[in-house]
């Protein structure tokens, strides 16, 4: 072995070191040479042979052995190493074992198919024969040479550097001495000589930030949700069931002082709460971990692990179980848009730019200072479509709402001429991007039985929610931002004025069906200086809470599926702070309380309604009584179940003014119930009202041969049915 292959491999510079170590057929006989930089001598025992001391040939740590007879390089040996001070252990040489990864499983990540490549690439604890070690592996295509390093080695990358899998890119070793629980990450020298010391893209778990090491992990859990998950398997009962999400940032959700609830403490406190409320689901912001908690969790390094701030990988799937066992679904927050520029994530992986654009005009976004994936280079798109299918298979996730989707769509997205690259026919659309989001819904929809996917899209790019066979998106549903920001900018205007903006109550019935969607009050209409939900709305304190409970009957009577962030549903008064918890004291004042208990009410009457929830995405399920009444602000509407006896009667007057002998037209004649007046005492209101129920009398209003008089309380939301 020549003096420049000995310093290649003492110095970590060799590009295949399975080339030189381990045992070798050399001369007639087997060579086993090894690189321990720390250790004083080495002997080779061969298994039925006497012990072979291995000779110095390298002052960097290589050590050589030549087995006296022995011919066979699938020869079984260990090693004993003597370290400075006379410690002597006994280990295993990772050189004498073979490639695990397979050239189908190097194809099918290489194609963009390979949608359990996590089960390939990372760490995994797996038994060769009768050793038991962890194998390692990485996709660094540019690197000259990787090495894994970690507390099983006293982070030497000179002691475990990998071997290359041909011209795939990637790097395996398995390395017997690394065990359950050991921090490593890649070291990796790229062609400038540079080293980078990066954390595993395929890491299970990680410490806890700001350190950032991953971990060695095999999150097991024995999961009791089986009559839950085989219930969700029945994909289209969700377009016909109540969905009333509850967003959550879990990390303020409550605290104990300044310290963070654990995931066990959060099952124990934030589960009861979502069941006592009447919340279909959680929704949580970013899980993944992430080392900046400023960035809510939306500037992910450790797409395939749970942030370890709550506890870890295990408790966040017992966490799910419990979820489920309670009938709650569990929606995360996922992150394909773009990544953070931390050095030890995922930019310029192996010196090059590997999973982002290298042109900037492509590959990064200026608004967040961060990285946008390339979505065109097939490894990428395995990388991120196993990442989808690891949350919904792994952790038994229900869904994934997909954010960002616009900034994904669009090449232009947030730039000003010149600072974009139009696609191949000249056009604004972001073709890979497309073709990535319509196999991501397909195969999510396909092998994940019943899970949803929901798009925050702002945009009006069409057929978001619609099949990818009729060329839509695939997505399950879309976020409805246009009702949104309509209806929001409608309440904060003075009830004086907003019989001038009376159409935003009404636009949004115009495109209604075009997509499924999903209303939302998300927690990025409570930051960056636009206030609390309670705050954005005019008025002394009760008219706000009158308001908001004026609003969420809206909200709840109109068609889609409903989420509304955590702290709106009692009326928080300040902007939300991740760094502290909600303000819970509040909900012992009686408007807050009051308001709190509303928004129970009207989960529990969603849920039991069929006219509420059954028919959200057809014209069938909606009628409007009258929406033309912009002078009294009030506009009032049927829904419909699928039985054709089965509706509501919503009406909502949006002044602080109580209107007496308001006559509506309805359907048929009888008595109509009260089932929701948010005026209610109970809620902090004022007990304006119909004394619980009003009879109809056959004078014709609105196109019905049939009407009821009403009184209509100030800010207030009426939700009628036929007795």
């Amino acid at each position: 072995m020549t003096t420049t292959v000995l310093d290649a491999i003492a110095g970590a510079r060799h590009p295949d070191p399975f080339s030189v170590l381990g045992p070798h057929l050399e001369l007639g006989h087997v060579t086993v040479r090894v690189c321990l930089p720390a250790a004083e001598s080495v002997r080779v025992l061969p298994d039925g042979g006497k012990p072979v001391e291995a000779k110095k040939t390298h002052p960097g740590g290589v050590f050589e052995a030549a087995i006296p007879g022995a011919e066979d390089v699938n020869l079984h040996y260990r090693l004993s190493v003597t370290y400075p001070g006379g410690h002597v252990a006994e280990i295993e040489d990772p050189y004498r074992f073979g490639r695990i990864i397979t050239d189908y499983d190097l194809y099918l990540f290489g194609e963009g198919n390979h949608t359990r490549i996590h089960d390939k690439l990372g760490a995994h604890l797996v038994t060769l024969g009768s050793t038991e070690g962890v194998h390692f592996a990485v996709w660094a295509p540019n690197a000259t040479r990787v090495s894994v390093v970690g507390d099983f080695n006293d982070w030497d990358g000179r002691v475990h550097p990998m071997r290359r899998l041909g011209v795939s890119g990637v790097w395996e070793i398995f390395i017997p001495v690394a065990r359950l629980g050991h921090r490593y990450k890649f070291e990796l020298r790229v062609r400038s000589g540079e080293i980078l010391i990066k954390a595993d893209p395929f890491g299970f778990e990680f410490e806890v930030p700001p350190l950032s090491a991953s971990i060695v992990s095999s999150p097991a859990h024995e999961w009791q949700d089986a009559d839950w998950m085989d219930r969700r398997a029945d994909a289209g009962s969700w377009f016909e069931r109540p969905m009333a999400v509850y967003e959550v940032h879990l990390g303020s959700w409550a605290r104990e002082g300044d310290r963070y609830l654990t995931y066990r403490e959060l099952a124990e406190r934030l589960i009861p709460y979502v069941k006592d409320m009447g919340y279909t689901h959680i929704e949580l912001l970013p899980v993944m971990e992430h080392p900046y908690s400023a960035s809510w969790g939306y500037q992910v390094t450790g797409f395939f692990a749970p942030t370890s701030r709550f506890g870890t990988p295990a408790e966040f799937k017992a966490f799910i179980d419990a979820c489920h066992q309670q009938d709650i679904g569990v929606i995360l927050d996922w992150v394909p848009g773009h990544f953070p520029k931390d050095a030890h994530g995922l930019a310029q992986f192996d010196g090059t730019a590997l999973f982002e654009h290298a042109d900037p005009r492509q590959g990064e976004h200026r608004d967040w200072g961060t990285l946008i994936f390339n979505y065109g280079r097939t490894e990428v798109r395995s990388f991120l479509l196993a990442n989808a299918l690891f949350w919904l298979q792994e952790y038994h996730a229900d869904g994934l709402r997909v954010d960002a989707v616009a900034s994904m769509l669009y090449l232009d997205y947030s730039r000003n001429h010149g600072e974009w690259i139009p696609n191949r026919f000249g056009g604004r659309e972001n073709l890979e991007a497309i073709d990535f989001i319509r196999q991501l819904n397909t195969q999510t929809h396909a092998e994940a039985a019943g899970s949803i996917t929901i798009a925050e899209e702002s945009t009006a790019w069409p057929s978001v929610s619609r099949p990818t066979w009729i060329g839509g998106l695939g997505f399950t549903y879309k976020w409805n931002m246009g009702w949104m920001n309509d209806i929001l900018q409608y309440v904060k205007t003075d009830p004086v004025y907003r019989k001038w903006d009376h159409r935003h109550l009404t636009f949004s019935m115009l495109y209604a069906f075009n997509e499924n969607f999903i209303l939302p009050f998300s927690h990025d209409e409570v930051v960056h200086g636009k206030g609390s939900m309670f705050g954005k709305v005019p008025g002394d304190r009760w008219q706000k809470a009158a308001t908001l409970r004026g609003l969420y009957g809206f909200m709840y009577a109109h068609p889609g599926k409903k989420l509304m962030f955590m702290g709106d549903e009692f009326g928080q008064t300040s902007e939300w702070n991740h760094d502290r918890a909600l303000e819970w004291d509040l909900t012992n004042q009686p408007l807050h309380g009051g308001l709190q208990r509303f928004v129970r009410d009207l989960n529990r009457i969603y849920a039991a309604e069929p006219a509420l929830h059954e028919i959200d995405f057809d014209f069938s399920g909606f009628q409007w009584i009258d929406c033309n009444d912009s002078e009294n602000s009030v506009v009032s509407f049927i829904r419909r179940a699928k039985s054709a006896h089965d509706f509501v009667v919503a009406v909502l007057n949006f002044t602080p003014v109580p209107r007496d002998s308001y006559r509506i037209g309805v359907p048929a004649a009888g008595t109509y119930t009260e089932i929701v007046n948010s005026d209610a005492s109970y809620y902090g209101g004022g007990n304006v009202g119909n004394g619980g129920s009003v009879a109809t009398e056959p004078i014709a209003t609105h196109g019905y041969l049939q009407s009821i008089n009403l009184r209509l309380p100030p800010l207030g939301f009426l939700l009628l049915k036929l007795a």
